[in-house]
């Protein structure tokens, strides 16, 4: 049997993408909880570059990066494909997945680390990219059409995070009236149940972004050095 390790953190959003992907497609695996004040020396070999999580473990050789550890796993394990058959289709899922990093997770923290005019820029410009999103899911239950699928995966922090980071930042992106189908979609799959069972949890999550808030914000308080 093939040996599949994943180093995460118990927060991260982007360690959740390859949670899901693996158990999308039943394959087993170890998981490795790192602490990234303390990176353990397995995560600096298996990741030298970046020294980031996530990283996938697959026979001893070391995959990093989440968008591109999806890619691996949708192209190591056949069953329960999580790209359609179609080029421009699975194109399509990739340019979404990357949008949804490049376009719409920058303004959203910047929002989350803000306040007044500063924030209310970053809202509007999370809000030009996130009409893109709705506009993207007409006809469709999911990004990827009737199921779960590539894009879904990458855009999967729009169902959880976002909620946690709404309510330590006072603010409202998603709003029912004004996206009603990425509204929908958000709670559709937060609710499939390979999804739900993997949230962390909302209480910790809370906690630790209000944390990361504070401390941005006290940041910009300090007076520049002269």
């Amino acid at each position: 049997m093939a040996e599949v390790k994943l180093f995460r953190t118990w927060s991260s959003a982007f360690s959740l993408r390859i949670v899901w992907a693996l158990k999308l497609k039943d394959v087993p695996y170890d998981t490795i909880f790192e602490d990234l004040s303390n990176k353990s020396p397995l995560l600096l070999q298996y990741n030298p570059i970046h020294k980031k999580i996530p990283v996938l473990v697959h026979n001893g050789k070391s995959i990093a990066e989440s968008l591109v550890i999806l890619e691996y796993i949708e192209e190591t394990w056949k069953q329960n494909p999580l790209l359609p058959e179609d080029p421009h289709d699975r194109a399509a899922a990739r340019f979404w997945a990357k949008f949804g990093d490049d376009k719409v997770f920058p303004p959203v923290v910047d929002a989350l680390y803000s306040e007044g005019k500063e924030q209310e820029e970053a809202i509007v410009k999370a809000k030009e990219n996130l009409k893109y999103l709705e506009e993207e899911l007409k006809g469709k239950n999911f990004f990827g059409g009737d199921q779960i699928g590539f894009a879904d995966i990458a855009l999967g922090w729009l169902a959880h995070y976002l909620k946690v980071l709404e309510e330590i930042a006072n603010m409202n992106l998603i709003a029912e009236d004004e996206f009603p189908l990425l509204s929908q979609w958000q709670k559709t799959f937060a609710d499939a149940h390979i999804i739900k069972e993997n949230w962390p949890p909302l209480d910790k999550l809370i906690t630790k972004y209000l944390a990361f808030r504070e401390n941005e914000l006290a940041k910009k308080l300090k007076p520049a050095p002269k």
